[in-house]
């Protein structure tokens, strides 16, 4: 087989043509605000995939090489439980109660904990609640909770699945914010 001679430019004039067409495209719908980001209209497939995988992956990196405590003490996790039920419950709910309502107009979604903590590690964990996700509206609690307060959420988050809603309420009794079916 012969290749011709410009072959080889000929496919890299096409790369960066089509590198060059991705771009203003991108350009355009930017700068014309073409793309709806009202928390009311529900991302596109392709965003969300993009927003998901890229979170996933952004966070799996990022937390890899963090050591995980060999033990987490009981008070850590009793006091992580009560620092959800007052300040996480809302967005993420907790076992035999739904998310607050309006945390249901919150894009992209945030993942119900009881279900979605069994897919993270708790060094991942660890690294949300530390560091918070860019445009989700999780916050970064590292600021204001040293590593043993945020390992106690961590340690109590992945205990999540499987809890049972009186599991929930007897480890969270006390909290700030009640939160149980019967609050709902």
């Amino acid at each position: 087989m012969t290749v011709k001679p410009g072959f080889g430019i000929g496919i890299a004039l096409g790369i960066a043509l089509t590198i060059l067409l991705a771009l203003a495209v991108w350009l355009i719908v930017v700068y014309t605000g073409a793309y709806n980001v009202a928390a009311t209209d529900p991302h596109a497939d392709v965003v969300r995939w993009t927003f998901d995988t890229t979170m996933h992956r952004s966070v799996r990196g990022r937390a890899e090489d963090i050591q995980e405590p060999e033990e987490v003490s009981a008070q850590s996790i009793a006091a992580g439980a009560k620092t959800y039920a007052s300040t996480c419950a809302h967005c993420h709910g907790a076992p035999g109660a739904e998310r607050e309502h309006w945390a249901t107009n919150i894009r992209p979604q945030p993942p119900e904990l009881t279900h979605a903590a069994a897919k993270w590690k708790a060094r991942e964990v660890f690294w949300i609640a530390k560091h918070g996700i860019k445009m989700t509206g999780m916050p970064a609690f590292g600021p204001e909770h040293s590593d043993e307060e945020l390992w106690g959420i961590a340690a109590f988050v992945k205990q999540l699945p499987g809890m049972t809603p009186e599991e929930y309420q007897i480890a969270t009794a006390g909290a700030g914010r009640g939160h149980s079916a019967a609050n709902q």
